[in-house]
């Protein structure tokens, strides 16, 4: 049995196409900064957590976003914040790792023609 023929694509419209693969690598951040990233105090017995549930959370969905590891989350996570000029403290991958099992993240993708914007809120 013969393989079928491959079908040809022609591009016709150089600009828009070169536009189209520019948009691709565009990538925009925002953080909050009256955002609560320290965690408040419980009132409980004991060591208080040093980061709140919204900045785990943050960081997850970035890290599940790009297929990062722990450690690469980290370090992507604190040049985020040093490019916008936060003086925040990252959580360290153990932190990271010890607080997802209480917490899940899971993005839904809905395919479109515009740019995917994802909103993190801290409340």
């Amino acid at each position: 049995m013969s393989k079928p023929k491959r079908t040809r694509y022609r591009t016709t419209n150089w600009s828009s196409y070169n536009a189209a693969l520019k948009k691709r690598g565009c990538l925009t951040v925002w953080f909050d900064p009256s955002m609560n990233w320290e965690g408040l105090p419980t009132g409980r017995r004991g060591r208080q957590r040093s980061y709140s549930d919204a900045a785990i959370q943050a960081c997850l969905t970035l890290k599940v976003l790009f297929g990062f590891a722990l450690r690469q989350t980290t370090g992507f996570v604190e040049s985020l914040l040093r490019l916008a000029g936060l003086a925040w403290s990252v959580p360290d991958f153990s932190t990271l790792s010890r607080r997802q099992k209480a917490l899940t993240v899971d993005i839904s993708y809905r395919s479109s023609d515009g740019p995917l914007h994802l909103l993190i809120d801290s409340t």
